[in-house]
């Protein structure tokens, strides 16, 4: 392949806006993200599927695990639309690129496109790089040219780029200049510092356009909250290549968030920035992401977290009903999100109603059952029950004010849990259960690592041979709430646990003045509901 086919191909079939993603670097170095680099390649996949143009896989010749991830990333991926980057800094000061040993790793890596950092603010090029500010021109210059000449694309990060030009506007200019004569495809202005502001951002970017006639590119960091604004104050003054990370992954407070801005670029802007129909699978792609780099999914995250568009009010909810428009930006269905109607003590009848839809359960149009459950939850709520969180419990609630009884696989007669404080500082917990089921009484007795694991093993021991779909269900997460008292220590406790069967999850809610006795409520809720799912029938 020649030099200009190498590039032509780098380039991709649309080449007039970049989304370049640097999770697998930038966003690598956020406090508790320690990648491996299988998870480096599944990572990559996912920002594949999604369609971003350039994936910068991290600085090979750095160290061993991303010299790895290229040589594998090679062999492993068969890149569908992104097209795999190296990063790395330019050639030493006083040497030359030809014979600087991390530019010659950077070919080595097959990465079509190289990123290469280079220092644009005065002060970092005499006290860090500890050269002169001609010197740093030439390094630049030095390292561009002779990775172009061997076939490859670059793309030049002019690092700390804003506030090199508040100190030096003219020599923070001469970077980008050089660079981009040099051979740069893209100049990257760096808010490294991330102090930058939408205002401030535009202005540098209209006026290094208009002044060097450089192709630009942004890379913001969010440390005054602004990255996601300023990258697209800069779109706005002319630059076409945006640097984000996924979920704004990044050191200190993270990077301009891939997902909003991409969403912003294609729905607010109406800029095809993604492939047809990948735009629906944001949420999905987010999500797994999260799961990759072990990080709890952000709730309140733009598009893409459950709450993005989860309503409460009841005066939003009556508005809802007759046009989602009329409290929601977008139709979350077009970031493959969903409406959520959260049930509180806010809830309207037309929250319920919503509800009921979600839940798939038909209210028929009985405006006095409507009242009857917004003033069931109103009064639950007040004594410390929740159900933004607790759906399923909702659920049974509003089934048992619809069908007139509440839906039972058993009954219980009595339970209780032991803890034993052992010589050898351990804990023995055992829990005892006596319950009916189909007519016939059952006593089970199971230990457990603490009082409310006892107390759900008992009860499937007790269960299981009635309803075996017991056998799926799992525990996998349980919180507990101290609610104000009025007494002292003699505080109300409220518990809400989550419970999966392996394909989905749902949560349920206990509140009782004892710890044991709200989780109880809780556990009692979780299998009756996975049960009422499952398909079985109710046996009282």
């Amino acid at each position: 392949m020649t030099t200009t086919e190498a590039m032509a191909a780098a380039q991709g079939p649309d080449d007039s806006f970049h989304v370049f993603d640097t999770t697998l670097r930038d966003g690598a170095q956020r406090e508790g993200i320690n990648l491996t680099v299988a998870d480096k390649l599944a990572i990559a996949r996912h920002l594949d599927d999604f369609g971003v143009g350039f994936i910068e896989g991290g600085w090979p010749g750095a160290n061993p695990r991303d010299t790895e991830f290229f040589a594998r990333a090679r062999a492993e991926i068969d890149f569908k639309h992104a097209q795999l980057v190296a990063f790395g800094a330019t050639r030493r000061a006083g040497g030359s690129a030809a014979a600087d040993p991390q530019v010659r790793a950077l070919l080595e890596s097959g990465a079509p496109v190289i990123t290469l950092v280079a220092k644009s603010h005065d002060r970092h090029v005499e006290l860090a790089l500890r050269t002169t500010l001609e010197e740093n021109l030439e390094m630049v210059r030095d390292t561009v040219s002779h990775l172009v000449a061997q076939g490859r694309r670059v793309f030049v990060d002019c690092e700390h780029f804003f506030d090199g030009y508040r100190a030096n506007a003219e020599y923070a200019k001469s970077v980008v200049r050089t660079a981009h004569e040099a051979g740069a495809d893209v100049v990257i202005l760096c808010d490294t510092n991330g102090g930058m502001l939408p205002a401030q951002v535009s202005a540098v970017v209209t006026t290094v356009l208009a002044d060097t006639g450089a192709r630009l590119g942004i890379h913001a960091q969010d440390d005054t909250g602004c990255a996601v604004a300023n990258t697209l104050a800069a779109v706005d003054a002319g630059a076409t290549h945006v640097q984000c990370t996924a979920n704004g992954y990044g050191e200190r407070v993270g990077n301009a968030n891939l997902f909003p801005v991409v969403a912003a670029l294609e729905i607010k802007y109406g800029r095809r920035v993604l492939p047809e129909g990948a735009l629906a699978e944001m949420t999905r792609i987010s999500h797994a992401i999260a799961e990759v780099v072990n990080l709890t999914p952000s709730t309140h995250q733009p598009y893409v977290g459950v709450s993005a568009f989860a309503h409460k009010a009841g005066l939003h909810a009556s508005a809802i009903k007759v046009d989602p428009d009329l409290y929601q930006h977008i139709d979350p269905e077009r970031v493959g999100n969903t409406m959520r109607m959260l049930v509180s003590d806010m809830a309207g009848r037309a929250s319920i109603e919503l509800k009921g839809k979600e839940l798939g359960v038909d209210l028929g149009g009985d405006r006095a059952l409507v009242s009857r459950v917004v003033e069931r939850v109103k009064e639950r709520e007040l004594s410390g029950y929740t159900y933004e969180a607790a759906d399923a419990s909702f659920e049974l609630l509003l089934r048992a004010e619809v069908e007139g009884r509440a839906r039972k696989y058993f009954r219980t007669e009595s339970w209780r849990a032991i803890v034993e404080d052992r010589p050898d500082g351990t804990h023995a917990n055992e829990a005892t259960v006596k319950l009916w089921a189909k007519g016939e009484r059952i006593v089970a007795t199971a230990e457990g690592n603490g009082p409310v694991n006892a107390l759900d093993r008992a009860l499937r021991v007790a269960l299981e041979r009635f309803y075996p779909q017991l056998a799926k269900f799992e525990l996998v997460d349980y919180k507990v709430r101290i609610l104000e008292g009025k007494h002292g220590t003699e505080s109300t406790t409220r518990v809400l646990i989550a419970t999966t069967d392996g394909t989905r999850e749902w949560s349920t809610v206990g509140v009782a003045p004892n710890v044991i006795a709200a989780s109880w409520q809780a556990l009692e809720d979780a299998i009756t509901y996975g049960l009422l799912h499952a398909g079985v029938e109710p046996a009282e």
